[in-house]
């Protein structure tokens, strides 16, 4: 069984979910600009350091480029990203994995969207962002984490 094309009726879902629980990955791809790929695959390698590429494949077909708001597309079963949103790699990571977390939540009928579930998915992306910071071994990295982990925080 291959995973559908479109993950919109209960019929997609209920395929994409039995295949996901069974371990099925995706062949993630990018398209964009080269500016825009360049960026987002030095995402894709913090998130390797991190840990959680096998996680991000599992829920996520591809990230690409747009020029307009970045979202979850949960039907294509992608992320569309603007150039602004992978400016800074290890924030853009972080995103990804929110955004992985979303579609997770989608595929099993729970409520993906709205303030409980962008508290639960926020927590994810927290998740994340302490992961890379102790398995990273780059100075710059560590401090950028820290960084954005005393943001969110606070906010």
């Amino acid at each position: 069984m291959s995973f559908p094309e479109t993950v919109y009726t209960t019929k997609e879902l209920k395929e994409a979910k039995k295949l996901v629980d069974q371990g099925y990955k995706h062949n993630l791809t990018v398209q964009g600009e080269r500016e825009f790929t360049n960026k987002v695959n030095e995402a894709l390698e913090l998130i390797k350091t991190a840990g959680y590429f096998e996680y991000l494949r599992t829920y996520i077909r591809r990230i690409q480029e747009i020029d307009g708001l970045t979202q979850l597309r949960e039907t294509e079963v992608a992320i569309w990203a603007n150039k602004f949103a992978v400016d800074n790699p290890i924030d853009a990571a972080s995103l990804f994995i929110q955004k992985a977390f979303s579609m997770s939540e989608y595929l099993q009928g729970k409520l993906y969207y709205g303030g409980v579930a962008e508290k639960r998915s926020i927590a994810k992306r927290v998740e994340f962002l302490q992961a890379l910071k102790e398995k990273s071994t780059e100075k710059d990295v560590k401090e950028e984490c820290e960084r954005l982990l005393d943001l969110w925080q606070n906010s």
